[in-house]
């Protein structure tokens, strides 16, 4: 059987994923990816430590604003999966380590 990192198999993955997908489609009828810029500053706001570890991170890696966004759709999409509706700042800092890795 095919274990995620976390331990969980692919089968609970899978359904964790869909609930994220239909919980997006509930809330904005459309995935986070597609959300267009002003669409996210109204529906992925974190939590006041989220957004000033946002600033310092768009401070400190010389951010753009579409990176900005793209972080935020992230953070917003690992709220769904966690399935809590708030983004915290842990979501914002697993947001901005996978752009980290992702430049790596």
């Amino acid at each position: 059987m095919d274990r995620a990192v976390d331990g969980d198999c692919s089968a609970v993955v899978r359904e964790r994923v869909a609930a994220a997908a239909q919980r997006q489609r509930s809330r904005q009828g459309m995935p986070n990816a597609w959300l267009q810029p002003r669409e996210v500053e109204r529906l992925c706001v974190p939590d006041a430590s989220g957004i000033a570890l946002l600033k310092a991170a768009f401070a400190r890696l010389s951010l753009s604003a579409r990176a900005y966004h793209r972080i935020l759709k992230v953070a917003r999409t690992i709220a769904d999966l966690a399935e809590v509706e708030a983004i915290a700042s842990n979501h914002v800092a697993e947001a901005i380590g996978y752009r980290r890795l992702d430049r790596a």
